[in-house]
């Protein structure tokens, strides 16, 4: 065991060398001035300091100040139970993401059956999207990622563990959703004719009046949304995967009852005025039942909530401002896809005319799109927003290196899953189109699937750069910084909507859509590398100053015996700490490893692709032939993923995927034979 020693009065690892001057020296033996973080034991009467005539050091603050116009309450962090691991979090909120996204095609085809797709389908369709377009315009992105981390902080900076905090945040917002709901409510005839131009007569009265019962649904999804926050900051993320199930069981019920009395619509004047109210506040009651369902999980938490309107002087300007940066991203992004649905129409309505086969428009961007973006969801997601949490723990801790570090280990972890997904969406692309889409007698449904077969082989390519950006961003998130996300974003949907137009202008028409794809992809790419780089940057230099102040001298430590335990804190002075190497710099992220990971990932997966796409070639094309040859190609590409990734050095990856499937796979022995180093 080697003690601790320094550099002298220059060292550059030592944070606190600027406020404290030169190091005494009054003719007595060198003395570093390092603030101790573990004493062992204590020698009676003896002070080596007091002995010496040098000033004791400085203890090592256990939690950062509050930030600048917060409440300036005693920063004692509360005794608070180990946290549940990313892991077992992430798994619980995939599998209450694959049970709601179930239920949402069940809740679909009963909407389908009781409505068609026709003037009153798309009437109450429109109506029923507008509060989710809406909420997720203004709202829904700021609170997904921006208000975990200040929660988190006034956790653990506040005497009163961020209750008061909380109290103030959750009322603001709450004001700020009703005053957006009663706005909307009051103008949802502007907002149908702003979104469906091309109502007219009864159908825009219908999907004005389905409007006015669903537009409160914002309200609704809002404190569902601020509820779950709280509940994430508390390490629990159960309740706010699994309740939507809930709000499709409602809705299934609705429309499921609305069939059982006999009735259908398939023309906007069937829909009577009984049935708009039953099927409106029916489906508005489900989004009530989903936020009521969170109350349970807060108060076995310990929350309990009273409105506070003390907003001055309470520190919510910072996350007000997150909000802001986080909205203009929400605006970007929806300006980028308002121009990918302009194109996409205009491409799919010329293929039509010119009589090319298949849908080649926006639907089927959207169809594949809505594919291609479920690895994202039920893996990345799930794991990132467990992970965001801890992040920003670390974040108020000013260890800025171990968020690289914890995002490196869940994007390794993931990879073979995310890498696996991309494979077969790019070698089972129609298989998995014909499973989803090729329903119905329809002359056309084969050769739409076909297209949306192609698309995903086009989106699949970029799909390990998404889920990485995704990512990557939260890393920003739980530094409180939403300005840095914003700016990539910028370029991330720039470059998609620059490189959509390219491809609408340059291919020929049966390829103009699958263009735009592939200009996703290439988007993805390039975003994951800005990116990766502007984090890995952020993270290498470190938590600022503010983030890590000087702590307080004291006199009743003894050090006569220290070992240091906070090695790998950013600015730590460890020249030789327990044998391990000195200080650790860097952002942690370990970019060329993970995409070294990944290469490895996808070499294992390509003797099964080939496979795959072998096998899906002899059981023919039809429906069922489909999912037979889906099921095939799917375990080749696992068998051949199982097996040669050890071989490749890739194995740590694939073992946890292993065992979420049940598949006994030996763990790769740690480098140096298991042997750690003590």
């Amino acid at each position: 065991m080697t003690m601790h020693t320094a550099d002298g009065p220059t060292d550059p690892y030592d944070p606190y060398a600027q406020q404290r001057g030169p190091y005494p020296q009054q003719g007595g033996p060198y003395v570093p001035q390092d603030p101790p973080t573990m004493q062992l034991g204590r020698i009676p009467d003896f002070d080596q300091y007091s002995q010496a005539g040098y000033p004791p050091p400085p203890p090592q603050a256990p939690v950062p100040a509050p930030r600048a116009s917060e409440e300036q309450e005693d920063p004692k962090p509360a005794a608070e139970k180990p946290a549940a691991s990313t892991g077992r979090n992430g798994l619980i909120m995939a599998l209450g993401s694959l049970a709601s996204r179930a239920l949402g095609f069940v809740r679909s085809a009963v909407i389908v059956a009781a409505l068609a797709t026709g003037p009153a389908g798309d009437a109450f369709t429109v109506a029923n999207s507008l509060p989710n377009i809406v909420y997720m315009m203004l709202l829904g992105g700021v609170l997904a990622s921006v208000f975990v981390p200040e929660l988190v902080h006034a956790m653990q900076t506040h005497k009163d563990g961020g209750q008061a905090y909380t109290d103030r945040l959750l009322t603001l917002c709450g004001v700020i959703l009703v005053v957006l709901t009663v706005g909307a409510w009051l103008f949802a005839p502007q907002i149908v004719d702003f979104y469906a131009p091309k109502f007219s007569g009864v159908q825009r009265d219908l999907a004005i009046t389905f409007a006015r019962y669903c537009l409160p649904q914002i309200l609704f999804y809002g404190v569902f949304t601020l509820l779950g926050q709280v509940l994430n900051a508390r390490d629990r993320f159960g309740a706010m995967m699994w309740t939507p199930v809930l709000n499709n069981v409602v809705a299934i019920g609705v429309f499921g009852g609305y069939l059982a009395m006999g009735h259908h619509a398939y023309r906007a004047e069937e829909v009577s005025s009984g049935d708009a109210l039953l099927l409106g506040l029916g489906s508005t009651l489900g989004i009530v039942v989903q936020a009521a369902a969170l109350l349970p999980s807060l108060r076995k938490a310990g929350f309990t909530y009273r409105p506070r309107f003390d907003w001055r002087g309470a520190g919510l300007t910072r996350p007000l401002r997150a909000a802001g940066w986080a909205l203009a991203l929400v605006a970007a992004t929806q300006l980028s896809f308002a121009v990918i649905t302009n194109l996409s129409t205009g491409a799919g309505d010329a293929a039509h005319d010119a009589g090319i086969p298949g849908g080649r428009g926006f639907s089927a961007y959207n169809n594949a799109y809505a594919l291609f973006v479920v690895p994202q969801g039920v893996i990345t997601v799930s794991l990132v927003t467990a992970l965001l949490p801890s992040m920003a723990r670390s974040a108020t801790a000013g260890d800025y290196r171990k968020i690289g570090e914890d995002l490196s280990a869940v994007l390794r972890s993931s990879a073979a899953m995310v890498v696996t997904a991309a494979v077969l969406f790019f070698a089972l692309g129609s298989q998995i189109a014909m499973a989803a889409y090729g329903y119905g007698t329809g002359k056309t449904v084969h050769d739409d699937a076909m297209v949306v077969g192609q698309l995903l082989m086009a989106f699949a390519i970029g799909l390990p750069a998404f889920c990485a950006q995704y990512g990557l961003a939260r890393g920003f998130y739980a530094m409180g910084d939403a300005r840095t996300p914003f700016w990539l974003t910028l370029v991330s949907t720039g470059t998609n909507a620059a490189l959509c137009w390219v491809a609408y202008e340059v291919l020929p028409l049966q390829n103009k859509v699958i263009g735009m794809a592939v200009a996703h992809t290439a988007a993805a790419t390039l975003s994951v590398v800005v990116t990766g780089v502007a984090l890995g940057r952020r993270l290498a230099k470190g938590a600022p100053p503010a983030a890590v102040p000087a702590p307080e001298p004291s006199t009743d430590l003894d050090s006569t015996m220290v070992l240091r335990t906070d090695a790998f804190a950013p600015g730590a002075n460890a020249t030789v700490d327990l044998g391990v190497r000195r200080g650790r710099r860097g952002s942690g992220l370990e970019g060329f490893r993970l995409v070294t990971l990944h290469l490895g990932l996808i070499v294992a997966c390509l003797p099964g692709a080939f496979a795959a796409r072998w096998l899906a070639g002899q059981f023919g094309a039809g429906l069922f032939a489909s999912m037979a040859g889906l099921a095939a190609g799917a375990l080749a590409v696992l068998v051949s993923l199982f097996v040669l990734a050890r071989p490749l050095g890739v194995g740590a990856s694939v073992a946890p995927f292993a065992r979420k499937l049940r598949i006994p796979y030996p763990t790769p022995t740690p480098a140096g034979g298991g042997k750690h180093r003590r």
